[in-house]
């Protein structure tokens, strides 16, 4: 009478050990792009290039460069506005290129077992 269950020997088929080394380059790539990717800058400009605001990838606004002529002492909130929408638009961009990589890293999973 066979036995039900296990793997003869106790050793992984193939294809599960397989797996399990594609699950580890995989996890060693998406910590290298995960490293690429935090020391990477993103920029946007607002207020016709007046304010310009520059994050990496862990999301850490680097520089914030204002343009003199932005100051308007009697407009506050317009600078106000334009910094908020350059370090938005610089962030934007940080997560889209975050996502793109892990799209990368992982568009072959949809074939997985489980």
């Amino acid at each position: 009478m066979a036995k039900r269950g296990g793997f003869p020997g106790g050793a992984m088929p193939g294809n599960m050990s397989n797996l399990m080394k594609q699950a580890q380059r995989m996890q060693r790539q998406m910590e290298e792009g995960q490293k690429a990717l935090e020391t990477k800058e993103f920029s946007a400009k607002t207020g016709g290039g007046a304010v310009e605001a520059v994050v990496n990838g862990k999301k850490e606004l680097l520089r914030l460069n204002l343009a003199e002529d932005i100051v308007d002492p009697e407009d506050i909130e317009t600078l106000q506005d334009a910094i908020l929408a350059a370090v938005n638009e610089a962030l934007r961009q940080a997560d889209e290129a975050s996502s793109e990589m892990m799209g990368r890293m992982t568009g072959g999973l949809g074939g997985l077992p489980f």
